[in-house]
C-alpha cells in the first residue's frame, strides 16, 4: 500500500513540474525575442490609425547613399527666358524728334539637357556638396520694336536670336537632413555659356545680334526625393546675365538699345 501510494504521489506530481518547466521555457523565449522585436519596430516606420491598426510601413530607400563621394545624374530642364532690356540715350533723343523705336522683350520657352557631377566637401553628415552640370540649351529669345512718337506708324517688328548654348554651371549645393525619404536644399553658384550655333531665321529682316559668350548667377531650392534605386529632385532655379551681351550694330535696332542681358527661369527634373 505504501508502494502504492508513493507512486500515486510521483504520478499527480509529474505533471506539475512538466508544466513549470514549460513556463519557465516560455518566459525565457519572451526574453530573447524581446529585444529582436524591439529593433523591427524601430527599423520601419509604422503609420496606425486612431484605433491603432496599421495603415503603412515606411521603409528607408538607398539608405546609404550620403556615403557615396561622387553621385553621377542627368537632367532634363525645360525654360523660360527673355532680355533684360536697357534702352539708349539715342532712344531717348529721337524721341524728341519722334522717330524713337521702343523695345519689348518677349518670354521664350527653351529645353535643356545634361549630366550632373556631385561631389560631396567632407563627411558623409556634411551638407554641403559641389555641383558640375554640363549641358546644352536650346534657346529662343525676342525683342519686338515698336515706333513710338509723332506720325509714328503702329507696327511692331520682331527680332528673334536663336541659340544653343553650350553650359557649364559651378554650384554649392547646402541640403537639410534628411526626413524619411526626402529631404530639400538651397543651389547656388555661377554658369559660363558659350553659343554653339546662332541662328537668325531671316537675316535681312533679324538684324539683331548678340555675343556668343556670356556668364550668369544662378541661385534656386530644390527637393530630394528617394526611391528604391534612384534620387529624383525637381529644382527650380534663377538665372541673371551679368554681361552686357548686345553686339552693337548701325541699325535702327541696336541703336536704339544700350545693353541687353539675359534671365531665365528653369526647371530642373534631376535623376541621380
Amino acid at each position: 500500500m505504501a508502494t502504492t501510494y508513493v507512486r500515486h504521489q510521483l504520478h499527480l506530481h509529474r505533471p506539475q513540474v512538466g508544466g513549470g518547466r514549460g513556463l519557465v521555457l516560455l518566459g525565457l523565449l519572451l526574453l530573447l525575442a524581446g529585444p529582436a522585436l524591439a529593433q523591427r519596430k524601430r527599423s520601419d516606420d509604422i503609420d496606425r490609425n486612431r484605433k491603432g491598426h496599421i495603415r503603412g510601413v515606411t521603409v528607408d530607400n538607398l539608405p546609404n547613399y550620403n556615403q557615396r563621394f561622387f553621385r553621377p545624374g542627368l537632367y532634363i530642364a525645360p525654360n523660360f527666358s527673355r532680355f533684360f532690356i536697357e534702352q539708349s540715350a539715342a532712344y531717348v533723343q529721337a524721341l524728341q524728334y519722334g522717330r524713337g523705336l521702343a523695345a519689348n522683350a518677349i518670354i521664350s520657352g527653351g529645353l535643356a539637357v545634361g549630366f550632373i557631377g556631385d561631389v560631396r566637401l567632407g563627411p558623409p553628415e556634411t551638407p554641403l556638396h559641389l555641383r558640375f552640370a554640363p549641358g546644352l540649351n536650346f534657346m529662343a529669345r525676342r525683342v519686338e520694336f515698336q515706333g513710338r512718337g509723332v506720325g509714328q506708324p503702329d507696327t511692331i517688328r520682331t527680332q528673334e536670336v536663336n541659340t544653343t548654348q553650350l553650359e557649364l554651371p559651378l554650384l554649392l549645393k547646402y541640403q537639410s537632413n534628411r526626413r524619411r525619404n526626402t529631404r530639400v536644399y538651397a543651389i547656388a553658384g555661377i554658369k559660363p555659356s558659350f553659343a554653339v550655333t546662332q541662328r537668325q531665321n531671316v537675316p535681312a529682316i533679324n538684324q539683331l545680334t548678340i555675343n556668343r559668350s556670356d556668364i550668369m548667377l544662378e541661385y534656386g531650392v530644390g527637393l530630394d526625393l528617394f526611391y528604391p534605386y534612384f534620387k529624383f529632385g525637381p529644382e527650380l532655379r534663377f538665372s541673371h546675365g551679368l554681361r552686357n551681351i548686345l553686339v552693337p550694330q548701325n541699325n535702327t535696332y541696336s541703336n536704339s538699345l544700350q545693353s541687353l542681358r539675359t534671365n531665365t527661369v528653369t526647371l530642373y527634373l534631376n535623376i541621380e
